[in-house]
C-alpha cells in the first residue's frame, strides 16, 4: 500500500474531531501553502465534500499525511 498522495504535507487534524469543515479548512490551506495548483486543490475539495464524513477522513488520508 502506497502512501498519500502528497506524502510531504502533514495536517494535524486532533481536536477536529466532528468538524468538517475546520477539516477541510485546514487541507486545503495546507495544500495552498505547499503551493499545489488551485486544480488540484480543487479535486481534493470535491473528491472530499463527494460523500459523508467518513468518507471525508478517508480521502483526507488519501491526500495527505495526518498526524
Amino acid at each position: 500500500m502506497s502512501g498519500p498522495k502528497y506524502e510531504q504535507i502533514t495536517v494535524k487534524l486532533v481536536g477536529e474531531d466532528g468538524n468538517a469543515v475546520a477539516i477541510l479548512v485546514r487541507v486545503r490551506r495546507a495544500l495552498q501553502r505547499a503551493r499545489v495548483t488551485p486544480t488540484e486543490v480543487q479535486s481534493f475539495m470535491d473528491e472530499a465534500m463527494s460523500g459523508d464524513y467518513d468518507h471525508l477522513l478517508a480521502t483526507v488520508s488519501r491526500w495527505v499525511t495526518v498526524r
